[in-house]
């Protein structure tokens, strides 16, 4: 480690010497990365982030190749009476079904076709059941009206009562269908009416989203829509709205939310260094360093994600910390009356070798994450420590330089900026050490006992913005149509074993019964009953009898009952070419060949993470008789991998991060116990950062709980600069603690404010990385600041009194007091 702290100073002493080569190289490699990063875009579609090898990816891939898209372009017109509403329907659905981008469009409810054909779903042994009933009904109806008949105790008639056959139909996908009266999706209390038009690609191609969107909108903005009515007006929602709206949203909060942090990041440097040039000269590396990641990112990966894209922020921060340190260790040198040049080495000298050790170890600390297989945390990873290697690099190229210049143009640091007053509270720690340490001691304890609180937020609703317009407008669709809009697909090869699925799906939701989350399972086979010749002869029978039912005996309610049974069983059998177009076409793949397709409408809400993984559970335990997966495909089995994942890589990135950043520390500071007190303070940090979650109502999810390991990596350098001053022989505890204490603050504050850039973001699950981290970084910064010195004292102090010899020894010259007869050094 010495030797690559002298190299460290002696780099920097050469380009402070030659400064016009070392930044005419950093900005031919700063102008090469911008042109590069110039193509990189955003993708916040959440398939993309995970392994192709993954059963839903591969299977959301097979889907897309037969069957297309899975969701909806869903044109809601509101706004008018019901019969405006009917004619704006069929005015625009032929117009819609003609874009070229649309498969086909539902206009109307198939609720009618299935309710007159409602008694074909039935077993032939419940139509005879039908059958018996009413024959026994009109039995008795001729006793009571035989006058001659004479009971001989008094009866109730047979019930023309059918519910418990209702009940036990109840889940079939003809049933479900038929549930929802009108021929329309239409309320006409909110005076709302939906249409549904199919694209042919997935919404996971944004780039067709905007296209197929784009051409719905421009074909609504063209229709004379006065003809409605005088309020009326059209919007659109969907599945592919909603992913355009959310991009929409990131893209809006990465540049909403980088230029704020670096406001902020600027104003707190102009205050930190009061001096304009020191804020050029720390901010100029960053920058040049976020050029270089950049164009490594386009050249490696092409595109960031929902995390990466807020990573020049972050990194910006996380970037300036280095700075603050070296530059703030370099005036200091120049104000006790060092060169330039003199006090460039010395200052990358030993806090460069701090400020390579931390870089390192953060970078190290981020390629653990980036082992994980969930891509938004693997390629985090990846960048976040190839960046923190690269501004390490570019603050040795760029700061020397530009310090030599700086000197050559004759600057010389004011006062201000060379000068540290002496802490207040440095002496407090000094004086009252042992209370500091044992209140802190008291205070983590009870924290520490609350940290079982802590939970994981399955809720993927949660980290959505629910409120963006077409979010709440989605809702209503959803409770117009009657069920879930974005079914899970089970692919099947054959007609045989699809209704061989079918019939499986069945089995296991009754099995589970009221635990189920299927709400029903449809395709053209379950579609298209079975033996209807032989139970169209049982309904012939059952329309005889319903011709002798005497009708003016009968209760309103029974009346109906049999005018509804009469044209049901009038209705003659149905193959699948007599299904209502709109109900075909969903079961029919990209090559117009029908079939293959199991639609799993799922009865628990999508957004919930832990049904959903129940769901996956479900679908893909039913099975298939040769033994193979199921091969369902759907978000919802998507988010139920992201889950599973998460949850099971956690711990392993955690006891990695950990055990990498440890054997790191050791091997770069030369000891296991000087590794171990440097990482205490993180530990203890992160301890009570899991006490505070729960008192302020914070909860991990699949998104923020990369925070762990990413405060592990970020975190350690403040006690790495803390000790390696603090250990020199000869230090002044209230000297060392002013000058390194106030960078050890601007470093966590620049950190802070980089990840702080994602509270102003809208997105939720954006929002609670940037708050967990800011916590994280607020306890950090009080544990530094306050308990860990206050610890260093009193380790200290044991310490001296164990070895009084080595006290002597281990100073040239007598030591300094406090007044108080305390040591001021922490050996």
């Amino acid at each position: 480690m010495g030797r690559v702290e002298r190299a460290l100073g002696a780099a920097a002493a050469h380009h402070h010497r030659r400064p016009v080569v070392a930044l005419l190289l950093a900005l031919v490699l700063a102008m090469g990365g911008g042109f590069l990063a110039r193509g990189l875009h955003l993708n916040a579609n959440l398939v993309d982030l995970l392994p192709s090898s993954f059963e839903s990816v591969q299977d959301l891939r097979e889907l897309e190749r037969r069957f297309g898209a899975l969701g909806w372009v869903a044109v809601v017109g509101e706004g008018a009476d019901p019969e405006a509403l009917k004619r704006f329907a069929d005015d625009l659905a032929p117009k819609l079904e003609a874009l070229p981008g649309i498969r086909f469009v539902e206009a109307q409810r198939p609720g009618a076709f299935f309710r007159d054909r409602a008694l074909y779903f039935l077993s032939e042994e419940d139509l005879r059941e039908v059958h018996r009933r009413l024959e026994a009904r009109l039995q008795w109806e001729q006793q009571q009206a035989n006058p001659l008949y004479v009971p001989l105790v008094e009866e109730e008639p047979p019930s023309l009562d059918f519910s418990d056959l209702e009940r036990k139909y109840a889940g079939g996908a003809g049933q479900r269908l038929s549930t929802r009266e009108g021929d329309y999706y239409l309320d006409e209390r909110q005076r709302r009416i939906v249409l549904l038009a199919k694209p042919d690609t997935t919404s996971a191609d944004l780039g067709f989203s905007r296209k197929v969107t784009d051409e719905v909108r421009g074909l609504l903005a063209a229709q004379d829509l006065s003809q409605y009515g005088p309020g009326f007006q059209v919007d659109l929602t969907g599945t592919f709205q909603k992913k355009l709206d959310q991009q929409k949203q990131i893209a809006r909060d990465i540049g909403v939310a980088s230029a704020v942090a670096t406001s902020l990041m600027l104003l707190y440097l102009l205050f930190h260094f009061r001096s304009a040039l020191a804020v050029g000269l720390v901010l100029t590396p960053v920058g040049v360093g976020l050029a270089w990641t950049y164009g490594l990112v386009a050249l490696v990966f092409g595109e960031v994600n929902l995390l990466t894209g807020f990573l020049g922020a972050i990194l910006g921060g996380l970037g300036l910390e280095h700075g603050i340190h070296l530059l703030g260790r370099y005036l200091h040198l120049r104000g006790e009356g060092h060169t330039s040049e003199a006090a460039t080495r010395a200052a990358f000298t030993h806090t460069g070798g701090a400020a390579l050790v931390s870089a390192l170890v953060a970078a190290l600390t981020f390629f653990v994450l980036g082992t994980s297989r969930f891509r938004a945390f693997r390629e985090f990873g990846v960048i976040a420590g190839v960046g923190m290697v690269v501004l390490i690099a570019a603050y040795v190229l760029v700061l020397p330089a530009m310090l030599g210049l700086a000197s050559r143009w004759g600057w010389t640091p004011r006062r201000a900026s060379v000068t540290t007053a002496r802490s207040p509270m440095g002496h407090l720690l000094l004086r009252r050490r042992r209370v500091v340490t044992v209140l802190s001691a008291v205070v983590l304890l009870g924290l520490l006992s609350q940290a079982g609180r802590v939970r994981f937020d399955f809720d993927f609703g949660s980290l959505e913005d629910q409120d963006l317009p077409s979010f709440v407008l989605d809702r209503e669709v959803n409770r117009l149509i009657g069920y879930s809009q974005t079914p899970v697909v089970v692919l099947t090869g054959s007609p045989q074993e699809e209704q061989a699925m079918v019939e499986r799906l069945h089995a296991r939701q009754r099995e589970r019964g009221e635990d189920s989350t299927i709400d029903f399972v449809a395709s053209l086979s379950s579609l298209v009953p079975a033996e209807q010749p032989r139970k169209q002869r049982v309904l012939q029978d059952i329309s005889r009898l319903l011709e002798r039912v005497p009708e003016e005996r009968l209760e309103p309610r029974q009346r109906e009952q049999v005018d509804a049974l009469r044209r049901q069983a009038a209705s003659p059998p149905f193959t699948r070419d007599d299904l209502p177009p709109s109900v075909r076409q969903q079961f029919v793949g990209r090559q117009g060949a029908p079939g293959g397709f199991v639609m799993v409408y799922p009865s628990v809400d999508q957004s919930d993470g832990m049904a959903v993984r129940a769901l996956a559970r479900e679908i893909r335990g039913a099975g298939t008789p040769d033994g193979t997966r199921v091969s369902a495909a759907g978000e919802s089995m998507v988010m139920a991998d992201i889950l599973d994942m998460v949850t099971r890589e956690a711990p392993l990135i955690l006891g990695g991060t950990t055990l990498a950043v440890l054997l790191a520390m050791w091997l770069t500071l030369g000891g296991l116990r000087i590794a171990l007190l440097c990482m205490a303070p993180t530990v203890v940090s992160l301890a009570a950062l899991l006490g505070l979650m729960p008192l302020l109502g914070l909860d991990f999810n699949y998104l923020n709980i990369l925070v762990i390991p990413v405060l592990i990596g970020t975190t350690v350098d403040a006690g790495v600069h803390l000790l390696t001053r603090l250990s020199s022989p000869g230090q002044d505890f209230v000297s060392v603690y002013s000058e390194t204490g106030k960078a050890i603050c601007g470093g966590l504050l620049t950190s802070a404010m980089g990840f702080g850039a994602l509270f102003l973001a809208d997105h939720p699950g954006l929002n609670s990385i940037g708050a967990l981290a800011n916590l994280g970084f607020a306890t950090n910064l009080l544990i530094m600041l306050v308990a860990f010195p206050a610890l260093l004292l009193v380790l200290s102090e044991r310490r001296l009194k164990r070895h009084p010899a080595r006290k002597e020894s281990r100073k040239p010259e007598p030591p300094r007091h406090s007044g108080r007869g305390e040591p001021t050094h922490a050996s």
